[in-house]
Formats: structure tokens, C-alpha cells, sequence
């Protein structure tokens, strides 16, 4: 009979993986390579989310990943924007393909009725062979002269989104940097060809997992369909189940981990932690009940920032007018409170690069 794990064990665990317990003491590509990328639609937001995990974390380090080319902003896990490792960009950009082209057809099927997806794929790939980096639009208003019906907005989705495996070039995501969406080929940026889907097996998808797990474990497959956006990953999942040790939570859901994988004892303090928007501590688990009560889970969709108290979602945050404002989502003891204004005061330095900047904690809910 597999060993029954608590909500607490399993929020120990998380935090554990996801550097959230104890501030790691490695370099930022480390830290996005365990992570599995971090989603970054919102381009500053990553800083924040390495700033919360790695000791000392200096923003320019990620800057400079992004500037060099080592890390890379694409579409990719749940057709969202990921930053992500190159290394992990081109190997598991072909796992991604068929959810990319269905959840875009999910939006524009009845646009692109008629048309020859392959066609409008090396139509693109010529567009962009030329190293001009373009705009969604960009890409779908040269894309309208062949095939004006859809409109160039469903065109340029279906390419940059979908279709063709592209990068948002710097300067968007570099730090405190505002700039437009650029796109080049994930080929010609990396200077590497995308690594394709073996037809007889299934090793990226058995590598995901066990990246998947390292990361989120102990986690079930539901779980693990929910930050991938994958319909299935049986043959991963059965290629990996022999290796991996089983688990039940308190719903009697399976869940799988890797046996040496740190499971910290439930009763371990758990610091306050400031996340960023659509972090996937939160976002990356079909179950979320281990970091956030049910009547929250909202927020973990809408870009709201969480605040971790006790290491769950207690709180949310904004900066307003150079201030760092708290708004609990549950009453806060006057410890936690100090806590998380203590907190608070590293973030609004770091976010000020050690200017002073105010921090408020409103008023706890009745």
C-alpha cells in the first residue's frame, strides 16, 4: 500500500522543490533549469521569482542569460510565454508542437478553414529566414497578402504561436527594460536545429517527468497534464513508473516522485515568500489545494502577486506609488504580519536597487 502524505507534507515538499523553503545558493541557469522555466508573459516578473529562491540573486546575472542567448523567452509549456534554458527550448519545443497547434486551434479553427498548415508553417519559416526580427503583426500582415481571409491577427498566431518555433528577442525581459514583442526563429537565435519527436519512443517526454518531479513532486499525472498543457504522456509515464516511488494523498489520488527526492518533515518553518504573477508554484499542479485554499485559486489565474505565509497563498501584492502594498486574503497574526512586512522590505529594496521604498499591510478580512 503506498504511504499516505498530508496537505502539509505535500506543501513541505513543494516548497522544498520549488527553492521556496530555503534560498538556494546557485547560479541563475541552474535555477531555471530546475525549475523547468518560469512562465514570464509578463517579462519582469522571473526576477522577482528567482529573487524569492536563490541567495543573494542579482538581476543582471538573468539579464545577461537572456542577453547571451542561454536562456530564452518562447511558447511552450500550456502555450504560454516560458523563460527557459536553450538547452531545454530546443529539446522540448517538438514534445510541445501538437498541444501548441491544437489550443490555437481551440481560438482561430473556423479563421483557418481551408488552409494547408504546412503551407502557412513554410511560408512563415521563409518570412523569417531573412534574420528581420518581427511583431506578431508584423509576421500575419505579411502573411495576409497570400492568404487574406483569416485576417493577419489568426496569421500571426498561428505562426509565432503555434506553427513555427520562434524566441522573443531582447531587449523584452531583460531587467527593468520596456520593450515590444520581437520574434526570430528558435533555429537561427540558438544557432541549433529544434531536436525532433523520436517516432519509436519517447525520451523527452520520460525526461520531462522526471524533470517535472524534481521540480513539483510528488505530483500525479493529472498534475503534471496541467503545467505541461500535454493531453498524455503515457508512454513517458510508463517508460519512468518502474524508477519512481508512489505515493497517495489525502484524497487517495496517486502520486508519483522520485525516490530520493527531499520530502521535509510537515512540521518544517516555512519563511514568508513574495511570488510573482502566474508563478508555477502555484500554476503548475491540477490540484492546488497544497499552496492555496480553493476559495483563492482565482487569483493564480488573474496575474495577481501571492504572498506565502506558512507556505501557503495568504496574501497578495502590488507596488502603488513606490509603495509595497500587502493585502491579506485571511486574518494574519501580529507575527506574521511583522513578518511579512519584514519581507516586504527586502522586495521593495530589491525591486528599488536598495533605495528606500514603503511598504503597507492593509487591513486583515473580518
Amino acid at each position: 500500500m503506498s504511504h499516505r502524505l498530508s496537505l502539509q507534507a505535500l506543501n513541505r515538499a513543494t516548497l522544498a522543490r520549488q527553492l521556496l523553503l530555503t534560498r538556494a545558493d546557485i547560479p541563475a541557469l541552474d535555477a531555471v533549469a530546475h525549475l523547468c522555466g518560469l512562465q514570464a508573459q509578463e517579462p519582469q516578473e522571473p526576477y522577482v521569482g528567482l529573487w524569492s529562491r536563490l541567495h543573494e540573486f542579482d538581476p543582471e546575472e538573468l539579464s545577461g542569460l537572456v542577453a547571451d542567448r542561454r536562456a530564452v523567452r518562447t511558447h511552450l509549456m500550456r502555450r504560454t510565454i516560458h523563460l527557459v534554458t536553450a538547452r531545454d527550448a530546443l529539446a522540448w519545443r517538438s514534445r510541445h508542437d501538437a498541444m501548441l497547434l491544437q489550443r490555437m486551434l481551440g481560438v482561430y479553427r473556423r479563421d483557418l478553414a481551408g488552409i494547408d498548415l504546412d503551407e502557412l508553417a513554410a511560408a512563415g519559416r521563409e518570412l523569417m529566414a531573412d534574420g528581420e526580427p518581427r511583431s506578431m503583426g508584423d509576421v500575419g500582415r505579411a502573411l495576409a497578402a497570400r492568404w487574406p481571409t483569416p485576417g493577419f491577427r489568426a496569421l500571426g498566431e498561428a505562426v509565432v504561436g503555434s506553427l513555427v518555433p520562434m524566441v522573443q528577442l531582447p531587449p523584452r525581459g531583460l531587467w527593468k527594460t520596456a520593450a515590444g514583442v520581437r520574434n526570430a526563429l528558435l533555429s537561427s537565435w540558438l544557432g541549433s536545429e529544434v531536436a525532433p519527436l523520436a517516432a519509436d519512443a519517447d525520451p523527452v517526454g520520460a525526461e520531462l517527468i522526471r524533470r517535472y518531479l524534481a521540480a513539483f513532486g510528488p505530483a500525479a499525472t493529472a498534475d503534471l497534464r496541467a503545467w505541461s498543457g500535454l493531453a498524455g504522456l503515457p508512454g513517458a509515464v510508463a517508460a519512468v513508473r518502474n524508477e519512481l516511488a508512489s505515493f497517495r494523498d489525502e484524497r487517495g489520488r496517486e502520486l508519483l516522485d522520485l525516490p530520493d527526492a527531499p520530502r521535509p518533515d510537515p512540521d518544517t518553518p516555512a519563511p514568508i515568500r513574495f511570488l510573482p504573477a502566474f508563478d508555477n508554484a502555484i500554476l503548475g499542479y491540477d490540484d492546488r489545494s497544497r499552496i492555496i485554499d480553493d476559495a483563492h485559486r482565482g487569483i493564480s489565474v488573474a496575474g495577481e502577486r501571492a504572498v506565502l505565509v506558512d507556505g501557503r497563498v495568504a496574501a497578495t501584492w502590488t507596488v502603488t506609488d513606490d509603495v509595497v502594498v500587502v493585502t491579506p486574503l485571511r486574518p494574519l497574526s501580529r507575527a506574521d504580519r511583522s513578518a511579512v512586512a519584514d519581507e516586504g522590505h527586502h522586495l521593495a529594496g530589491f525591486l528599488s536597487d536598495g533605495a528606500h521604498r514603503r511598504v503597507r499591510v492593509a487591513a486583515s478580512p473580518a
